[in-house]
């Protein structure tokens, strides 16, 4: 799903769910809405299983490590992410996990929830609710 309006700073704050092979996230600063991923978007990651757990659950995908990653499976979570400029930060069920970090290569765009299958194809179960984005 992907928002129709062009978001820059902003907070966006969201509940959600995921099963344990769940591979999910919220996309922001989308600037391609027909090809969401991380070539033009930054994806605030849900996957507790990924392979490379630095850029797994709590993390920016390629932007923003995270030590240690925190588990989101089979509960439900608060995500809080702030965008203003060039800094980001998020926050897990109350845990930051990124803090303050700075990347400039997209400056503005939609937001979009993400469901991927998980690590066996066409399993994982991703429930989102109480999505609200409030520009700055």
């Amino acid at each position: 799903m992907v928002s129709k309006h062009s978001y820059t700073d902003f907070q966006l704050r969201a509940e959600f769910w995921v099963d344990d092979d769940a591979n999910s996230g919220i996309f922001i600063r989308c600037t391609n809405p027909d090809k969401v991923g991380t070539d033009s978007a930054y994806e605030v990651n849900i996957y507790d299983k990924r392979p490379d757990p630095s850029y797994g659950t709590g993390a920016i995908v390629n932007v923003a490590k995270v030590e240690p990653m925190p588990k989101a499976g089979g509960k439900w979570n608060v995500y809080e992410i702030t965008a203003k400029g060039p800094q980001f930060t998020v926050i897990l069920n109350g845990q930051k996990t990124v803090d303050g970090v700075e990347d400039s290569k997209f400056t503005s765009g939609r937001i979009a929830l993400q469901y991927g299958a998980g690590a066996v194809k066409d399993k994982g179960v991703v429930k989102f609710r109480k999505v609200e984005i409030k520009p700055l």
